[in-house]
């Protein structure tokens, strides 16, 4: 059996495992991070200075410093870090920036 669900990347909890409340508390941040997706910016290649928690950017091709090596990848700042998702095709973001729907296809992100 996997250890997390195929599309969000959920973990799931073992049967015998110690400390659950860890693995939910994880699968509770990434929900959070990936549904109903409104980012900052699009195509963001450095992180901010000052991140505000649940920001979310989508990254550029070649994004620099706590995002290198991240292209292309969702940018989520929780708990103090950013973690990483690597977007499917079909998912959709809303741009705050230019308030534009985007749906993700294979060559990248599309206004809708």
């Amino acid at each position: 059996m996997a250890d997390q669900t195929a599309h969000l990347a959920l973990p799931y909890l073992a049967p015998s495992q110690a400390r659950k409340h860890v693995t939910h508390n994880e699968a509770l941040r990434r929900l959070d991070g990936l549904v109903q997706l409104a980012v900052e910016s699009v195509d963001a290649v450095s992180p901010p200075g000052s991140p505000v928690e649940g920001e979310r950017h989508l990254l550029g091709l070649s994004p620099t410093g706590d995002w290198a090596g991240q292209g292309g990848d969702l940018a989520v700042y929780a708990d103090g870090a950013w973690w990483f998702a690597t977007p499917e095709i079909g998912w959709l973001a809303f741009d705050k920036a230019t308030e534009t729907l985007l749906v993700r296809k294979a060559a990248g992100w599309t206004s809708v």
